[in-house]
């Protein structure tokens, strides 16, 4: 993806309607995907440590499918201890929790940690792992996302976007609402020492509930936050700040027009940039060339589909009739019938298990159409 090069100068050549105190920021909502207001959402920038969002993700997908377990220990190498600037210490050797290792990074953003899960969970070597944030950044509908690290340290290769990183984090608010609680904490002690979360809006701004803070000289100050309001859960990420100070202030600006465009009924605003919903972003229609095409009409076609070792997740619901409203609502758009699992923490999970990739590659693509979030698994 060395292309996304070309886009990198306009990261300095931005005026924004609020001053050039920052790059590019969005506000949306986080059920329905819909942006509010944006500006220059579409432009390329250095995520820095919001990359150890897309980490995570991966690390909760491991979970997920039990490569990995909250009370495993994790084993620190000589590279991971070397990492730096922020980071826990961790002498090489020394080993780590996989809990504590999810806290470390999503609450002190620990550079030698994030290498640590990435090196476990992708054979030792964090390009491999790297490698493979890209290839799920773009099964997932971040469509001008590069990563070659697994904390977003520099590199003139590793970037994204403020849309792409709003749909990361909705990704894994989604997918994984069982361990979204580890973007909220506020304080996490470990070894004797706390650590304070750098999201100063999870004190300051009522409904808060997450995310995650970045800074590179290159990038600058970066934010993701969520809050709750009125029924109403948002997400306004900020790139490119200039300081601490702005990149919070920007988002409580945000998330407050947010809920008030919620609330009169506002239409989105978009400086800058494309206009396409977060929601929509990765729809494709169906086609002839789609091997699931033929499978998209009619009642409970299970049958029909390959076999294999994939599947796709429909979303994980709190109670089982909103996981069997999200059934028939599959069985009228995709004309396949899922199942509902029992998942940790009380939820219900709606799948269709034990299909070819391709095939579930396609499903998923179907139901985005559709309007329908969905996940590949394996």
């Amino acid at each position: 993806m060395k292309k996304l090069l070309l886009i990198l100068p306009m990261l300095f050549l931005c005026n924004f309607a609020h001053g050039a105190s920052y790059r590019a920021a969005l506000v949306a909502d986080m059920d329905s995907g819909k942006v509010l207001y944006s500006e220059n959402a579409n432009v390329a920038n250095y995520p820095a440590s919001l990359t150890k969002i897309m980490t995570l993700y991966l690390t909760f997908n491991a979970l997920e499918h039990g490569r990995l377990h909250l009370d495993d220990y994790l084993i620190v190498s000589n590279a991971a201890a070397a990492a730096e600037p922020v980071k826990l210490g961790l002498p090489a050797g020394s080993k780590i929790k996989v809990e504590d290792a999810i806290k470390a990074v999503a609450v002190h953003s620990a550079n030698d940690v994030a290498r640590v899960l990435a090196e476990n969970l992708k054979g030792g070597k964090e390009g491999n792992f790297a490698s493979l944030m890209t290839q799920v950044a773009t099964e997932i509908g971040l469509s001008n996302t590069n990563f070659e690290n697994s904390s977003g340290l520099p590199d003139d290769d590793h970037l994204s976007t403020a849309r792409d990183i709003a749909l990361l984090s909705i990704a894994v608010y989604k997918h994984f609402p069982q361990y979204w609680k580890y973007f909220g904490i506020k304080n996490w002690n470990y070894n004797g020492q706390t650590y304070t979360n750098g999201n100063r809006l999870l004190v300051s701004y009522p409904g808060c509930d997450g995310m995650k803070t970045g800074f590179t000289t290159k990038s600058k100050y970066s934010l993701v936050a969520t809050a709750q309001r009125d029924g109403h859960h948002l997400i306004a990420v900020v790139l490119g700040a200039n300081d601490k100070d702005v990149r919070a202030s920007v988002a409580t600006s945000l998330l407050n027009r947010g809920f008030k465009m919620l609330e009169t009924g506002a239409t989105p605003i978009a400086l800058n940039t494309n206009t396409t919903p977060v929601a929509n972003y990765v729809a494709k229609p169906m086609n002839e060339n789609n091997p699931l095409a033929k499978y998209t009409t009619g009642k409970n076609n299970n049958t029909n589909l390959a076999s294999g070792a994939s599947g796709v997740q429909f979303g994980a619901f709190s109670s089982r009739d909103a996981a069997l409203r999200q059934v028939k609502n599959v069985e009228h758009s995709l004309g396949v019938t899922p199942t509902i699992e029992m998942a940790s923490g009380g939820l219900y999970r709606v799948r269709v298990n034990n299909i070819a990739e391709s095939v579930a590659q396609s499903l998923r693509n179907a139901a985005t159409a559709a309007g329908i979030d969905s996940y590949v698994f394996h």
